[in-house]
């Protein structure tokens, strides 16, 4: 990161954890010595509306932040960049020691990684990127959608998620987690896309599966209640446009659509 200029133009991204700074619900743009930046340290991690945008190093102060979640709205590319920018500060504020040694670390030119500045040891690392896999489950005209502990308030329902482990295929985790989370056993496991999702560093990678056995039984630590829903039936409150379990939902949703019309046809 370098200092800021007075002068120096852009759009500007100030971050407290997954929270950013919004200006009537938008990023702030324009000379840095209008948001009193100056003399801060920034570095220019993309380009919104035409411009640079500016990661500023964390601070502590009084601006008022708004959860990342809120701008889901946004197109993907943007809504992808503010992602960048947060799971960049992350990085930066969890790696500024050495994790062999012990010793400050220094941001590497030309790279986006950090670097024991102990010459004996000149450890380097990355930002660390946590693979986290999402799934939607059908069985036949019906998705299997859950409560999780997290959402018990607001009563939403959607996919299941978990991370990966170590020495496991994104297919293995589906398995287990689906398993783990609701004793449903799946099978046709298939890649559907993927969001960043920078709460604070996951990658989630989106899949379909469909149903082989079992019968609902929680966890649950996590899960406060699942069930299968009609495609054609009123469903729960589901997550938010923009997130990819709701894309998930909406194609399984289709293919529930899809089949039952075959079958009605035949």
């Amino acid at each position: 990161m370098q200092p800021i200029a007075a002068t120096t133009q852009g759009a500007w991204l100030l971050t407290q954890g997954s929270n950013i700074f919004l200006v009537n619900e938008k990023l702030p743009e324009g000379k840095a010595e209008a948001f009193q930046l100056t003399g801060l340290l920034a570095m220019e991690i993309g380009r919104w509306n035409d411009q640079p945008l500016w990661l500023v190093a964390e601070q502590e102060d009084l601006r008022t932040y708004t959860s990342l979640r809120s701008l889901l709205h946004l197109p993907e590319t943007q809504f992808n960049l503010l992602n960048r920018g947060v799971e960049i500060n992350h990085f930066l504020k969890t790696h500024r020691f050495c994790g062999k040694c012990g010793t400050k670390m220094a941001m590497v030119k030309d790279e986006l990684a950090v670097q024991c500045e102990n010459s004996a040891c000149s450890y380097r690392t990355y930002p660390v990127i946590c693979p986290s896999i999402i799934v939607a489950v059908r069985r036949g005209k019906q998705i299997l959608l859950a409560n999780h502990q997290r959402h018990q308030q607001e009563k939403m329902y959607t996919t299941l998620a978990g991370f990966v482990e170590a020495g496991e295929s994104f297919e293995q985790t589906v398995k287990r987690e689906v398993f783990e989370e609701t004793g449903i056993k799946v099978k046709n496991i298939r890649y559907f896309g993927s969001q960043p999702w920078a709460f604070p560093n996951s990658q989630m990678v989106g899949f379909l599966a469909d149903y082989v056995s079992g019968e609902i039984r929680v966890q649950e630590t996590e899960i406060q209640e699942a069930q299968w829903f009609d495609y054609d039936k009123p469903l729960p409150n589901l997550p938010p446009k923009g997130t990819i379990a709701l894309k998930l939902i909406n194609a399984t949703l289709a293919l529930c659509a899809a089949d039952d019309k075959s079958a009605v046809e035949k």
